[in-house]
């Protein structure tokens, strides 16, 4: 491919200036958002409880195999 990379265009330095650091802002607004909501979800269930269950494997049903 020739020309520029596209880093070294207009619509490239837009991308890395401008859209790459809003996603990371998003991110990190989720990422606060996602902190809260589990904080609240764990006060409101009341306190952990330990559990040696074994974790139940995914099942098949629905599914039909040739």
């Amino acid at each position: 491919m020739s020309g520029p990379a596209f880093f070294q265009t207009h619509m490239g330095q837009l991308f890395f200036e401008g859209t790459v650091p809003q996603i990371l802002r998003e991110l990190r607004r989720l990422n606060d958002n996602l902190e809260r909501l589990v904080a609240v979800a764990e006060q409101l269930s009341g306190p952990k409880q330990s559990s040696n269950v074994e974790p139940v494997p995914p099942t098949t049903e629905g599914t039909e195999e040739p």
